[in-house]
C-alpha cells in the first residue's frame, strides 16, 4: 500500500518560493475565503450549533487531545471514536464519558475497531476529525480527511518517513484550497510564553540568530510485554515507540517540539544539510525493537546558522529539555528561561492562564466558527522532515542534503494491514531486529 506521492522534486528553492508565495497571497487568501468556502463548511460561523467531533487513536494522547478538544469549545461534541484495539477504544471513551457526560454521545454503533476504523469515522458525519494515533498512519488519515472535506487537529510527527512528509504538504496544499482548517499538535506554537519569546527572537531582539542548541534528555518510557496471541504485528502495534516504521525514533516522535522551535527561529525555512552520530547504548534488549537511544545532529543552514540538536532516553542521566539562541546582539532562552540576555534584555512576566493544549484547540474552533481557515501545514512539514532528516543521518553517518532526503525513495509502509501481516522490521531467530549500523546502513 504505497501512499501517494508529487510527481516532480522538491528542492529546497521549492520551499522558499512556497514560503514566499504563502506570505504574499495571505491577504488575498483570508478576504476571499469565506466566499469561497462551501455553504456546508460556513454553517457554523459565529453559531452555538454542535460541532461533531471524531477520534482516531485512542490511547493516552487520543483520550487528552479528545479532553482539550471538549474543554475549548462548549458545543464540542465526541460521537465516534477507532482505534486499533478495542481495549484502548472503550477505556477511552469509558473516562470521556465520566468526565464530560452527555457531550460524549459514542454509542455502540460509533465505536470502530481494526485498520479500516478511521474510514467510518470520517463516513459518521462529523466535522471535525482529531488525529491520534501512531504516526506512520497520520499523512494516509490526513489525506482521507482533506478528501472528505474534514477539518483537522493532527498531532506531531506527521510522518515518518520523506515520502509520507511530501503525502502531507499535498494533503496540506488541498486543504487550503477547500477552506479547511488544520492544526497542528506542535503545541509550543500555541503556548502564551513561548510565543511572547518567539515574537521577540524574530522581530530582531537578539539580533541574527548565529546558534541554536535544542535539548531534549530524558528518561525512559513504558513498554507492554509480549502477551499469549498476539501476532508480530499487534506487539509492535502495542509498543509503537520502538519501531522506526511507527514512531520515527524517538528523536521525531519526541524531539520534534525542540526542532520545531528551532526552525520557527529560522522561519520555517529548510536547512542545507545535516550530519550527526547515534545508537544505541542502553537500551540494547531487543524489546525496545529498533530504535535509537541517543541522537546528536547538526543543521547547517544557508547563512551560516547552525542548529546543534541533541536528545536522549535513558535512565539515571542528567535531565534537559530546553532550546537556546544566540544572535549577534543577545542570547534567547526558551524553555529554560523565557528570557532575552544582551543588548534587549527581556523577561516574561505573565502567568499561563490556559493549557497550551486547550488553546491549540481552541484555535482550530475558532477558525471554523469564523471561517478563517488555519492551515499549520507548512511547518509542521518542515520540523517532521528535519526530524527524519536526523535520523537518516545518525542511522546512515553520512551527511545528507535537505533536497537529496526530501526526494529520497524511502517508505515505511508495510504491504498490507493487517494483524497477521508482516511487520517493516521482523524479528530473526533469536528474536532480535536488525538496528541501523553508520557507515553500513544506507539512507535510501
Amino acid at each position: 500500500m504505497n501512499r501517494d506521492d508529487t510527481a516532480h522534486k522538491t528542492t529546497r528553492r521549492d520551499f522558499l518560493k512556497s514560503s514566499a508565495a504563502a506570505a504574499s497571497s495571505a491577504a488575498l487568501a483570508s478576504t476571499a475565503m469565506a466566499s469561497s468556502v462551501p455553504l456546508e463548511r460556513r454553517a457554523h460561523a459565529g453559531g452555538s450549533d454542535i460541532l461533531k467531533v471524531g477520534l482516531i487513536g485512542c490511547g493516552g494522547r487520543g483520550t487528552g487531545a479528545a479532553a482539550n478538544a471538549l474543554n475549548a469549545d462548549k458545543n464540542a461534541k465526541l460521537v465516534a471514536a477507532a482505534d486499533a484495539f478495542e481495549d484502548r477504544l472503550q477505556g477511552c471513551v469509558k473516562r470521556l464519558e465520566a468526565r464530560y457526560k452527555d457531550r460524549v454521545a459514542v454509542d455502540q454503533d460509533h465505536r470502530f475497531v481494526g485498520f479500516d476504523g478511521y474510514k467510518k469515522v470520517i463516513e459518521s458525519d462529523v466535522d471535525v476529525v482529531i488525529l491520534t494515533t501512531s504516526p506512520h498512519f497520520r499523512p494516509m488519515h490526513l489525506k482521507a480527511c482533506v478528501d472528505a472535506g474534514k477539518h483537522v487537529f493532527c498531532e506531531k510527527p506527521v510522518a515518518v518517513d520523506p515520502a509520507g512528509v511530501r503525502s502531507v504538504m499535498a494533503s496540506a496544499e488541498e486543504a487550503k484550497k477547500k477552506g479547511i482548517s488544520i492544526v497542528s499538535g506542535l503545541c509550543w506554537r500555541y503556548d502564551t510564553a513561548v510565543k511572547e519569546t518567539m515574537k521577540r527572537v524574530l522581530d530582531g531582539a537578539i539580533g541574527k540568530v548565529l546558534s541554536i542548541q535544542e535539548t531534549y534528555l530524558t528518561g525512559t518510557l513504558w513498554h507492554r510485554p509480549r502477551q499469549p496471541g498476539w501476532t508480530e504485528m499487534e506487539y509492535q502495534m502495542r509498543n509503537w515507540l520502538y519501531f522506526n516504521w511507527l514512531s520515527g525514533d524517538h528523536n521525531t516522535e519526541q524531539h520534534v517540539h525542540s526542532l520545531d522551535k528551532g526552525s520557527w527561529a529560522m522561519r520555517d525555512q529548510p536547512p542545507v544539510c545535516a550530519w550527526g552520530t547515534g545508537g544505541r547504548e542502553v537500551r540494547t534488549d531487543p524489546k525496545f525493537g529498533d530504535v535509537y537511544d541517543h541522537h546528536a545532529v547538526v543543521y547547517e543552514y544557508a547563512d551560516g546558522t547552525r542548529m546543534h540538536a541533541y536528545c536522549r532516553q535513558m535512565a539515571g542521566c542528567t535531565n534537559d529539555v530546553t532550546d537556546t539562541f544566540v544572535g549577534t546582539k543577545g542570547v534567547c532562552k526558551v524553555l529554560g528561561g523565557y528570557s532575552i540576555e544582551g543588548e534587549n534584555p527581556w523577561q516574561y512576566r505573565g502567568r499561563a492562564k490556559r493549557s497550551m493544549y486547550d488553546l491549540e484547540h481552541e484555535a482550530l474552533f475558532a477558525a471554523i466558527r469564523d471561517v478563517k481557515p488555519i492551515n499549520d501545514g507548512h511547518y509542521m512539514s518542515i520540523s517532521t522532515m528535519l526530524a527524519i532528516l536526523g535520523r537518516m543521518c545518525t542511522y546512515s553517518g553520512q551527511r545528507i542534503t535537505w533536497e537529496d532526503a526530501m526526494n529520497c525513495e524511502m517508505d515505511l509502509t508495510p504491504k498490507e494491514y493487517s494483524f497477521d501481516a508482516k511487520p517493516p522490521t521482523m524479528p530473526d531467530d533469536e528474536g532480535k531486529y536488525p538496528v541501523a549500523v553508520p557507515g553500513v546502513t544506507k539512507y535510501v
